[in-house]
């Protein structure tokens, strides 16, 4: 959704997909470690890793149907326990729902896990008592997530405002600390994954002009983090960060601005070891952040639910501030103070008129849609996911597209399918219209 942009290889740029197996392979690899742990708490309700797994099951599962649509759900990983070597393809509304239930079952498990159980292992929030308690938080704010998600398919309110106005029995993310995220280690092999990176796959991706020119009219400080000067301009008295646009050619997008030198890197926070800047201080790879879910995205929701009067807590105005000071206090603490950036949000910024809660209805959407957009950089595809739903803020295919001027919706099937799984995979298909391709309608999009 135009944070980044190719100036090598462009396909992706123009929209030229193949079969993306990514998270296919991710999900249904370690469903099999999941299902295992799952398992080995032998119906124990109040073991932490049956509600941790609960909670694990319904986010991993929530990727890939997004991504996809109709996927393998309820018969996924039972070739060796049941004997199900070509699963159903389960239809997303039904995926949905057990999504939601098992989240408020997991809820309801992790509310009852006794204060001197074991529970380590634990890469997201350490471990122990205080970790559970955060994962009951993550499960009732992914509740708020998906059912915001589908809530231009059916009715939520109610759903939404039973979480939302009884905290005691559905706690949510409540600041910055209840971010559900991965650190890195400055050793291998779990450093940032971009870290290892040779400089030239690194550089063939640059911040996206949409980017640039969107935090540039804002005068919002988060561009120093997601972008750095151009080399042309970094030594200069009016040192400048230029993104370049999405969609171009790869003769076009590598000349763009007088070549690489005047194109905006990606951050320093996120680059790989070789490619800081002259005079600029190493990257650390400890300091960006895997993202599953942060307190800020889900003041962006709550502030979309209220405007909708889809809740009745809270003001519309108090949970978009807040996402907007989270995110900026996020970024204050993970980048290093050794890159001497300027991340302090400017005196003025909240007032503006592109930012202040002012105007009609759909100009509070409209602004709650972009800050959530700025707020979700780097964090996996929830930016596609989200912009899919509410068509905000616009994204432009570039003029050398091959999708017919469309920005895709989904991705491919992986083609194994066609071979492994032939009669439910054309089953899937013919539900979500008979074909299989990028702007294909997925249940939700219907």
């Amino acid at each position: 959704v135009q944070h980044h942009a190719k100036i090598q290889f462009v396909n992706e740029d123009l929209y030229l997909w193949n079969e993306r197996n990514d998270i296919w392979n991710s999900v249904y690899s370690n469903n099999r470690n999941l299902q295992n742990i799952i398992a080995s708490t032998q119906g124990d309700e109040t073991n932490p890793y049956y509600g941790v797994g609960l909670v694990m099951k319904s986010w991993m599962f929530s990727l890939v149907t997004d991504a996809y649509g109709d996927v393998p759900y309820t018969e996924a990983g039972k070739a060796k326990t049941d004997g199900i070597y070509q699963p159903v393809y389960d239809k997303q509304e039904d995926i949905y729902n057990g999504i939601l239930a098992d989240l408020k079952k997991a809820n309801e498990v992790l509310a009852t896990v006794p204060s001197n159980a074991s529970f380590g292992g634990d890469p997201i929030y350490g471990g122990g008592s205080s970790a559970i308690a955060q994962w009951r938080k993550l499960a009732n704010s992914l509740r708020v997530r998906y059912l915001m998600r589908l809530s231009g398919k059916r009715s939520v309110a109610t759903e939404l405002q039973e979480i939302i106005s009884n905290p005691a029995a559905n706690p949510v993310f409540a600041s910055n600390a209840d971010n559900a995220d991965m650190e890195y280690f400055e050793a291998a092999p779990n450093q940032w994954p971009l870290y290892g990176n040779r400089v030239g796959s690194f550089d063939e991706f640059r911040v996206s002009k949409t980017l640039t020119d969107r935090l540039t009219a804002l005068n919002d400080t988060r561009l120093n983090i997601f972008g750095r000067p151009t080399q042309t301009t970094a030594n200069t008295a009016n040192p400048r960060i230029l993104g370049v646009p999405n969609g171009l050619s790869d003769v076009d997008a590598l000349a763009y601005n007088g070549g690489v030198q005047g194109v905006s890197r990606v951050g320093y926070t996120f680059a790989c070891l070789v490619c800081n800047d002259q005079n600029q201080a190493p990257p650390d790879p400890a300091a960006p952040r895997a993202l599953l879910m942060t307190y800020a995205e889900l003041q962006f929701l709550l502030a979309e639910a209220r405007e909708k009067a889809l809740i009745s807590t809270g003001t519309a105005e108090d949970y978009y501030l807040n996402g907007i000071n989270a995110n900026f206090a996020f970024w204050q603490e993970v980048v290093p103070a050794s890159y001497g950036l300027n991340t302090a949000m400017p005196a003025n910024y909240l007032t503006q008129a592109a930012v202040a809660y002012t105007g009609s209805s759909a100009e509070h959407l409209s602004k709650i849609a972009l800050q959530k957009w700025i707020a979700l950089y780097f964090n996996g595809l929830e930016a596609w996911f989200d912009w899919r739903r509410t068509g905000m803020p616009a994204v432009v295919p570039g003029p050398a597209n091959v999708n017919g001027g469309k920005v895709p919706i989904r991705y491919i099937y992986p083609r194994s399918g066609q071979s492994l799984n032939t009669e439910n995979l054309a089953a899937a298909v013919q539900r979500q219209g008979g074909t299989d391709d990028l702007n294909t309608k997925m249940w939700l999009l219907q």
